[in-house]
């Protein structure tokens, strides 16, 4: 019975998640915005619910904060897998030199914010006064540099385009734009909907088989709490806004990092961050390390690909395969 609900919540999530990469697409040209500023916060932050609110249930419910923090470290390791997956299924070129430069900016913000948790990870240990009531510093700077770098980026964004005219394609002219944000936002409820529910049968499937939080969190309910962000980039590449789906995998790490602070508030025994495993630094570094990697693709961009996949795609794959051993032979 819970491989069916399973399978249905997929259901739900393909048949939105073309929808919601559609509609996003036709409100980036409606308004202007442009295809990175939407997939970088507002499919980014769609996509991501179903890790907010496993990440609060695994506290406030459950009391397993091995089970929340792996959850959102592994969901960003996930994420950066689905670019090499991106790659395979894009066969013209090289998927990051077909992505603007531009990502390589909420990269580098990623990157500080796994950081700063990780050194958040390494602190408790030490320091345990470190935090503001219960909750840990290192928790709280990351949401507030996930703000500032979404605020620095979106101006940055107008900077590149300082008088933004709305250009809209022949196949969204015909659709009105209270259609459009209409459609949207309903795909958006059934995206988060199934996201939650999925996450919810995930922790039911992980349970009945008796797996380790920290192995749950980080690979299994990770996987499934990702299930949006894969379905909403891949529906964005075949309509052709790679510079949208990349933005949602590089938006949805930055924001499940700034999750650690209301999952922190919600986590009443003590700082969440002092309270897990140093396991998770094994997450945290790989994701650092295929961060950096994706970094250097936008960087040094490949002309060509070789044996239809890029130089970067069998690296991204053996570290997230690498993490995933490191984390089972740990737990």
């Amino acid at each position: 019975m819970v491989w069916l609900k399973f399978t249905l919540c997929l259901v739900i999530i393909l048949f939105a998640g073309t929808r919601l990469a559609r509609y996003g697409d036709a409100i980036a040209e409606k308004t202007g915005l442009g295809r990175i500023w939407i997939g970088l916060l507002l499919l980014a932050a769609i996509t991501s619910m179903p890790e907010l609110v496993t990440g609060v249930s695994a506290v406030a419910l459950v009391k397993l904060p091995d089970l929340a923090l792996g959850n959102l470290l592994g969901s960003c390791l996930f994420n950066l897998a689905i670019l090499a997956l991106l790659d395979i299924i894009y066969r013209p070129a090289p998927i990051l030199s077909q992505a603007s430069s531009r990502h390589m900016m909420s990269a580098s913000i990623g990157i500080l914010l796994i950081a700063i948790a990780a050194g958040g990870i390494l602190a408790g240990g030490r320091f345990p006064g470190l935090t503001m009531g219960w909750v840990s510093v290192p928790g709280i700077m990351v949401l507030v540099l996930y703000i500032a770098g979404v605020w620095w980026i979106f101006r940055s964004e107008r900077g590149y385009q300082p008088q933004p005219v709305p250009v809209v394609s022949p196949q969204y002219e015909g659709l009105p734009a209270k259609t459009v944000y209409l459609r949207f936002a309903l795909a958006a409820v059934a995206i988060i909907g199934a996201g939650i529910w999925l996450s919810f049968i995930g922790a039911e499937i992980a349970g009945t088989y008796g797996w380790h939080a920290s192995f749950v969190g980080s690979l299994f309910l990770a996987i499934t709490t990702s299930v949006p962000e894969l379905v909403v980039t891949i529906a964005a590449l075949r309509l052709g806004a790679i510079d949208m789906a990349v933005a949602d995998i590089l938006g949805s790490n930055m924001f499940n990092i700034a999750i650690i602070t209301p999952v922190d508030l919600f986590y009443t025994p003590g700082s969440l961050l002092s309270s897990v495993s140093r396991v998770h630094l094994i997450t945290a570094v790989v994701a650092i390390v295929m961060t950096l990697l994706v970094i250097v693709g936008l960087r040094f961009r490949q002309k060509r690909k070789t044996f239809f996949i890029s130089w970067y795609t069998p690296v991204l794959i053996g570290l997230y395969i690498f993490g995933a051993y490191r984390l089972f032979i740990s737990a």
